[in-house]
This record gives structure tokens, C-alpha cells and sequence, in this order.
């Protein structure tokens, strides 16, 4: 297959993946409906199907027989930002599209000791899209970084309780962002919904990730699951549509260079049967949201000094993200030899400063779901998690804005083993 038919087959595929970060940053969590359900806590440890491999690929040691999983995540947003400057009140609503996140994973044992797995989701992502006509157009306008990561893996156990595992990361993304005139159009002339600068490109990047388990015995387990920083190189097209914010002639489109950082994680993870009819399980992960710390586009014929930039910078916007933990906590009950029910909470810090383009805040997340064991083969996982988000107020460009949000996300999976 040739490069350009691979990365159109890639485009398409994540053509429906375009998440709404409900996580801290531009994270993104919605790996399966099962996790999905008990808020992903315990997700390094659990493995109660092949999404495990997402988290800890030392799990698949766990697995007896091949076993594939496949889900699809809704995500229903709803965020509001309101522009509290004076005699400029406005809100957006609905800033954050809705969103389908696919994912699908197989593990297949190679004998008692040894496994191999693949996996296919997303671990990071983000999408806001305001009205073109939205009076702060320079900063909000319409944001999106799209991604989907191919994950082939490999474990092996070490002892009777102890397994490691390791896996390589191929990650696609697309990036665009737009923005507009909004209240500069009084000065620079046109409409407020005209265009000012206009980015778009798509990138390859690597990354690893490893993974242990320490069985205590068949009731009692612990992971942890560390993945790798991947840093995007984007090469894509710049357009200066007003001739001001790159000094280019109005219109001008060039290539720009745009590094984006897809922070490393790193999560701890418990599981523990109680007894017959109960287990708990529990998480906390860490991302380094410190590594993010600007978008800059560049190319030597950009000069965006007269909007803060510099010469050689086509577009800057710096960030202020600090290291950020995320707790879970759930249970799991069996109800009968067919239906298992489970729940979780989970407490998502907010990583960084809120912006128009990523409203990060804190989130609390409250989550319930199920499995129906159709056969001794086949079971179907469902997940539904309602997302309260901190109301929080923010600067930027030297005007205030207050943004309100939660979500829904639903889930659905389906598992087989063979």
C-alpha cells in the first residue's frame, strides 16, 4: 500500500474520533465500555477482557485463550462559555462537538508463558468549535487534534505471580485550527466571522509503553502501566488570510511546522475479590501535563511580532500545564452466572490553565455499567458515566470568561474469546 493510500485509510478511520477531552488536558480515557463503567479505576489490573492491553500489557499473561474486544464511545458534551467583558456579554454554547471514539484490541497467548496483543484507540484528543462570530474569534474560533494509536504488544511471565510486558505506539494525528476577526473586524474592516489564520496538517509519531503485574494469588492483583511521551512533528499548511498576524501578503498560504506534545502516563493500579459476589478495584494516574507548554508554528517567512509573536513564528499561544493526578475507585458485583454489575467515582484534576480552546477544569466523574455473558464465548459490556465539570472563571487576552460544562458518555462493547 502506498503512503498516501495508508494515511487516507488512517484519515478515514479516525474520522469519527474527534473526543471532546473529557479528561484533564486533551486526554482522553474512553478506552472501553467495561473500564467505561467503574470510572477506569483499576484499569492496570482488572483485565476482564483484551482492552487491558490499552493500560498494562503485562496483563495479557492473564489471558487462557485469544481473545478480541471491540467499543465504541458517545460522548454528549455540554459546555457553555460566557465573555463577561464589559458591554460585551455573549455566550457560546455548546462549544464542544459530540463525539464517537471507536477502539477494538485482540491478545492471543502464545503458550503458558509468553502473549501477544494489538491494540487500536486514542489516548489523546480534543475539539471546540465556536460561533464564527464569537467576539474573542482570535483565540476561539474551531480547535481540533484528532488521533488514533496502533499498539502492537508483547508480554511474558517472568514468575507464578510476576509478569512484564512492553509494546510499541504508532500514533496518527490530524490538527487544525482556525480563527477569525470577531471584535478586531471594527478596525481590521469585513465581518467578525471573516478568517485571520487557518492551520492543517497530519504527522506519524512513536512512543512505547511497558507494563508489570504482581499476582498474590487469584483474588488479589496489582499493575502498573507506564506509557511514553510521543511528540507530533506537523507539517502542514498556514494561511494568513488578513496579511497581519504573519506579516504575509493577505491570502498567502506556506508550510508550518507545529510541535505537539502527547504527554508520558503513568498508572497504579489495584484489584481485589472479596468474595464470591463483590471486588473492588481502585487507580491513580499521573500524566506530565508539565511537558506542554506552548503551540508554536513556524517558517522563516512568518513575522507575527505585531500579535505577540516573533520573527520566524507564524503562530504562538503559550501554556501553563502542571503535572496532574487522576483517582478512581469502583466496585464489581456479580449479581448471577450471567450479569455482572459494577460502578466507580473518579476525581480528574485540572491540568493546565483554562483557555477558550481547552476549558480545562476539574472533573468528577460518576459511573455505572454491566456485562451480560451471552455464552461461555461472548459477553457484552455497557457503560454510562454523567460528568460534572468545576465551574471556573479565566483570562485570557486580557478579557474574562467564565466556562460551564458536563457530559454524558455512553458506551457499548462487545467480547469473544476463541
Amino acid at each position: 500500500m502506498s503512503k498516501k493510500l495508508s494515511r487516507s485509510a488512517l484519515a478515514v478511520a479516525i474520522a469519527l474520533t474527534a473526543p471532546s477531552a473529557w479528561s484533564a488536558g486533551y486526554q482522553v480515557a474512553e478506552h472501553s465500555a467495561s473500564g467505561l463503567g467503574r470510572a477506569f479505576s483499576g484499569e492496570a489490573a482488572v483485565a476482564d477482557n483484551a482492552s487491558v492491553l490499552a493500560r498494562n500489557p503485562a496483563a495479557m499473561t492473564m489471558f487462557e485463550k485469544t481473545s478480541v474486544s471491540g467499543a465504541l464511545s458517545f460522548i454528549d458534551p455540554n459546555v457553555d462559555i460566557s465573555h463577561e467583558g464589559p458591554s460585551r456579554n455573549q455566550t457560546a454554547k455548546d462549544v464542544a462537538p459530540y463525539a464517537i471514539v471507536p477502539a477494538s484490541y485482540m491478545i492471543s497467548p502464545v503458550n503458558d508463558k509468553l502473549s501477544v496483543g494489538l491494540g487500536f484507540f486514542t489516548t489523546y484528543g480534543v475539539a471546540t468549535d465556536y460561533p464564527d462570530d464569537f467576539n474573542q474569534g482570535s483565540s476561539a474560533g474551531d480547535t481540533s487534534l484528532v488521533s488514533v494509536t496502533i499498539n502492537p504488544t508483547i508480554a511474558w511471565k517472568a514468575t507464578d505471580q510476576l509478569s512484564v510486558g512492553a509494546g510499541i505506539s504508532a500514533v496518527y494525528a490530524h490538527a487544525e485550527l482556525n480563527r477569525h476577526k470577531g471584535i478586531t473586524a471594527t478596525f481590521l474592516g469585513g465581518n467578525a466571522s471573516d478568517k485571520t489564520i487557518t492551520m492543517e496538517g497530519d504527522t506519524f509519531g512513536f512512543g512505547w509503553n511497558v507494563g508489570a503485574l504482581y499476582e498474590h494469588d487469584q483474588h488479589n492483583r496489582w499493575g502498573l502501566g507506564y506509557r511514553s511521551q510521543v511528540t507530533l512533528d506537523f507539517e502542514g499548511d498556514f494561511t494568513d488570510h488578513t496579511g497581519v498576524a504573519a506579516q504575509l501578503p493577505p491570502g498567502t498560504t506556506i508550510k508550518g511546522d507545529l510541535e505537539v506534545v502527547l504527554p508520558a502516563t503513568l498508572e497504579a493500579s489495584g484489584f481485589n475479590q472479596l468474595d464470591e459476589k463483590w471486588a473492588i478495584h481502585y487507580s491513580v494516574l499521573w500524566t506530565q501535563w508539565s511537558k506542554f507548554k506552548e503551540l508554536r508554528a513556524t517558517n522563516n517567512q512568518c513575522d507575527s511580532s505585531l500579535v505577540g509573536g516573533g520573527a520566524g513564528i507564524c503562530f504562538l499561544k503559550e501554556e501553563h500545564y502542571d503535572d496532574a493526578l487522576r483517582w478512581s475507585f469502583g466496585f464489581t458485583h456479580s449479581l448471577n452466572e450471567q450479569w455482572l454489575l459494577r460502578a466507580g467515582f473518579a476525581y480528574d484534576e485540572q491540568a493546565g490553565e483554562a483557555t477558550l480552546s481547552i476549558p480545562d477544569t476539574d472533573r468528577y466523574w460518576y459511573s455505572t455499567g454491566a456485562t451480560y455473558q451471552y455464552s461461555q464465548d461472548l459477553s457484552f459490556d455497557a457503560g454510562f458515566t454523567y460528568i460534572n465539570s468545576q465551574s471556573n472563571t479565566f483570562t485570557e487576552d486580557g478579557e474574562t470568561f467564565r466556562g460551564d460544562g458536563n457530559a454524558l458518555i455512553y458506551a457499548l462493547q462487545a467480547n469473544y474469546q476463541f
